[in-house]
């Protein structure tokens, strides 16, 4: 497997490109959506929300919390996700200010 060479990047690419992890899979985005859904901690079974898997279920769980943007705390014999607001707000300006970059009409390439 080949390096990515991450080093030679901008820290504005490299965070750019993990944020944008958080949506290379569908199931991240489900289960982003149930989260902004119920609007609070959610203790619920997100495989009967989502419908995959329990282990599937449990590995998009770990990628968004190792990005930061879900936070997670037991309770009893489960455990509660919710958003986390700090890191969801830092992702929004990032990715904003990537996606909101207009293209230069005046240089006509193709």
């Amino acid at each position: 497997m080949g390096l990515t060479k991450s080093e030679i990047f901008t820290n504005n690419q490299n965070n750019i490109a993990l944020l944008a992890k958080a949506f290379a899979h569908p199931a991240r985005v489900a289960i982003l959506q149930q989260l902004f859904k119920i609007n609070s901690c959610y203790c619920g079974d997100l495989v009967n929300e989502i419908g995959l898997a329990q282990p599937t279920i449990s590995q998009h769980l770990k990628e968004l919390k190792n990005l930061g943007l879900i936070k997670g705390s037991i309770e009893g014999t489960s455990v509660c996700y919710c958003i986390n607001e700090d890191t969801w707000k830092t992702m929004k300006t990032i990715l904003g200010e990537f996606l909101n970059q207009d293209i230069d009409n005046s240089n006509q390439c193709c």
